[in-house]
Order: structure tokens, then C-alpha cells, then sequence
């Protein structure tokens, strides 16, 4: 397997780190102490392409493949990781309605999300249905040309924002999991409206909300996929979704790291860079070591899905080590700016606090040891 970047991979890398130093770094403190989503930056994305990064042209994407994708977020990550994370989701419905849709939702409802600067969601969790998704309550019932939905979601990125929701609801409720379908909410259709907007620890630019649906009446022709089939088209759609993470975590862990081997330099103490400290400088090297593990596998994952292969346990294993390693970092590198660290004044404590969530969203660390082992031992 061959890891180096072709022309193409390598031109939309430099693109985007040349959007991420100039145009989002400036702003990425501001958008986290004001936890204001930034309407430029996703329409300048919208413009480079980078919303519709890994989809075809045909309905409004910009092409490339999935690791070109996955540099476009691990970029962006490096200079504000709330950016990064709402790039990365805003991707997750719509790469629903093209795995699972109709020709015809494909060409009406992705270009408006991949090409127009329009926000997309991805609606499964509940209040009751976090890691354990099949305890999923809200419902959804046929009622001539239409299903009605009630229920409630929480914790949607972009869920107050989007213009087009994939939607999770139980159409055939006692059948439990197998009952599960999901459907397209549009904004402005009657009965569907956001709640409160979540005040979160970190990536506190990528806007966080809760959605109702009363007496939600949604066109039958909306339905993706067969009825029934929701949670495997949603297990589906989380592996790709997992990816995304790793790359998130990718850039976090690779921004702590320059930023200690900056500090380890300039710092002095006892007449010498701290960098010279043994102690201290084996901190940069244990960073290195799992930053460089940790992009192998998220690559590795990534050909996998290109090739065509089953990658489940890469997208798992990816996910979980991303959010560890990108933990340990922002905590090492905190460690080592000492009390400026831990000052506002500096990107490690945002680090600190945007990391955090890598352990929980998408999948808890529990969870993805769960998959993990379960196929190592081969339990099904």
C-alpha cells in the first residue's frame, strides 16, 4: 500500500491549508469564545469545494476521493477543529441520500448541501437513544400520501441550521430495530422546528440543537431506501462518519504537536530549552509516534472504503485510537506550556476542550471497543 499523495490529493492538501492558515485561523478564537457558526466560512468552503468534497459532480459534488476528503478536514482541523467538525458532519446525511436514495432525491436534494452553501444534518440520536441508537422513539406513520412524524431529537450538529435533515423514525415499532426508515425533513415544513441550541465544552463553533417533530407530515415520496432498512443504512453511514473523526483528530494531535515543538525551543529554564530536558522532549516523541501510527490508520481505513472493502473494523479502530491520541496530545502538549498553557490566551487549552468530544460523538470509545472486540474474538 502506498501512502504518498498523488498530484491531485497533494494540490487539494495545499488548498486547504491555505484556507485554514489564511482565512479560518484568524477567526477560529473568536468563533470559539462567541460559539458563533461562521456563515463565510461554510460558503467559502461551499466555493472551493470542500462541502462537496468525495461526491460526484453530477449532484453537485466536487469529486476526489475519500482521503482527499479526509485532508480537506484534517487541514482545517489543525487551525479550528469546530470548523473542521462541521464540514465533516454536514457530509453525513447527504452521503445517506447518495448511498441509499433515489436518482431523483439525489439530483433534488444534494446540490442544494454539496455545491449551494446549504446545511445538512443527520438526525439518529435521542434522548433515550444515545450509543444504544435502537431505542429510538420517534415515530413515523403512513397516512395516505404522506408519514407523519413525532418525536424528538438531540445533540444534531447543525440541526437549527440545516436545510435538509436525514431523519431517523420507527415505522414498524414492534419490530424493534427492523422497524427503523428514514426519511428527508426540509426546513419550514409544518410540525418540524429546532429547540434549544447546546452550550458545549468545545468545538464550540459547530452549533449543536435539539429538533422536535408534531404531527410532522412528510411526503411518502421521501422515504430513503426500503421501510425497515434505517438502521442498517444508518450503521452504514456511520462508518464513513467515523472516518471523518480520525481526520479531526488527525489535525488536533498534529497542531499540539508544532505548537510544543515551538514552545520546546523557545522555552528557557535552568539556562537551557526545555527541549533539552530529556523528560520533556520525550513528550514530542511519544506525540510523533502515535500522530504517525494514528495516520496510518486513518488512511488505511480510508482505501479501504475506496477499494470497495469491507471497513468497518478499520473505521472503529481509527475512530477510537483518533480520539485517544488526540486527547493525549492536547494533554501533553498543555503539560508542557506549563501554567501559559492553561491561560486562554493560547490554542492548547482550546485543544484541550475540542478533543474531549472525540471520545463521545460518533460513537462512544466504549462502543468502538465493543466493535472492536467482538470481531477480534469473532462474537457477531
Amino acid at each position: 500500500m502506498d501512502f504518498r499523495l498523488d498530484s491531485d490529493q497533494e494540490l487539494i492538501r495545499q488548498t486547504a491549508k491555505e484556507f485554514a492558515e489564511k482565512e479560518v485561523e484568524p477567526l477560529a478564537a473568536e468563533i470559539d469564545r462567541t460559539h458563533a457558526f461562521s456563515w463565510d466560512l461554510f460558503r467559502r468552503m461551499a466555493e472551493l469545494g470542500f462541502t462537496g468534497a468525495g461526491f460526484p459532480e453530477e449532484y453537485g459534488g466536487s469529486g476526489g476521493d475519500d482521503i482527499s476528503k479526509l485532508l480537506i478536514v484534517e487541514e482545517i482541523a489543525k487551525c479550528c477543529a469546530s470548523t473542521a467538525a462541521t464540514l465533516c458532519i454536514h457530509q453525513v446525511g447527504p452521503y445517506g441520500i447518495y448511498l441509499f436514495g433515489s436518482e431523483e432525491q439525489k439530483k433534488t436534494y444534494l446540490p442544494p448541501v454539496l455545491s449551494e452553501g446549504k446545511v445538512a444534518a443527520f438526525a439518529l440520536t435521542e434522548p433515550t437513544a444515545g450509543s444504544d441508537a435502537g431505542a429510538v422513539k420517534t415515530r413515523a406513520v403512513l397516512d395516505g400520501d404522506h408519514y407523519v412524524l413525532n418525536g424528538s431529537k438531540c445533540f444534531i450538529t447543525g440541526g437549527a441550521l440545516a436545510q435538509t435533515v436525514l431523519v431517523f423514525a420507527l415505522t414498524e415499532p414492534d419490530k424493534g430495530l427492523r422497524g427503523m426508515s428514514a426519511f428527508i425533513v426540509e426546513k419550514g415544513t409544518p410540525g418540524f422546528s429546532p429547540g434549544k441550541t447546546e452550550n458545549k465544552l468545545g468545538l464550540c463553533g459547530s452549533e449543536t440543537a435539539e429538533l422536535f417533530f408534531n404531527d410532522c407530515r412528510v411526503p411518502r415520496e421521501n422515504l430513503v431506501g426500503q421501510p425497515g432498512k434505517g438502521f442498517a443504512m444508518a450503521m452504514a453511514i456511520l462508518d464513513s462518519a467515523r472516518l471523518g473523526v480520525g481526520a479531526q483528530s488527525l489535525g488536533i494531535s498534529q497542531r499540539a504537536l508544532a505548537e510544543s515543538v515551538k514552545y520546546l525551543n523557545e522555552r528557557v529554564q535552568f539556562g537551557r530549552p526545555i527541549g533539552a530536558q530529556q523528560g520533556l522532549s520525550w513528550y514530542a516523541a511519544e506525540m510523533k509516534v502515535r500522530i504517525e501510527a494514528l495516520r496510518g490508520l486513518v488512511y488505511k481505513a480510508a482505501w479501504a472504503k475506496g477499494a470497495g472493502e469491507q471497513y468497518t473494523l478499520d473505521a472503529a479502530i481509527a475512530k477510537y485510537y483518533g480520539a485517544e491520541t488526540a486527547c493525549f496530545c492536547a494533554d501533553l502538549a498543555l503539560q508542557i506550556h506549563g501554567g501559559y498553557g492553561y491561560m486562554k490566551d493560547l490554542i492548547l487549552e482550546r485543544l484541550f476542550r475540542d478533543s474531549r468530544l472525540l471520545k463521545i460523538y460518533e460513537g462512544t470509545s466504549e462502543i468502538h471497543k465493543v466493535v472492536i472486540a467482538r470481531s477480534v474474538i469473532g462474537l457477531k
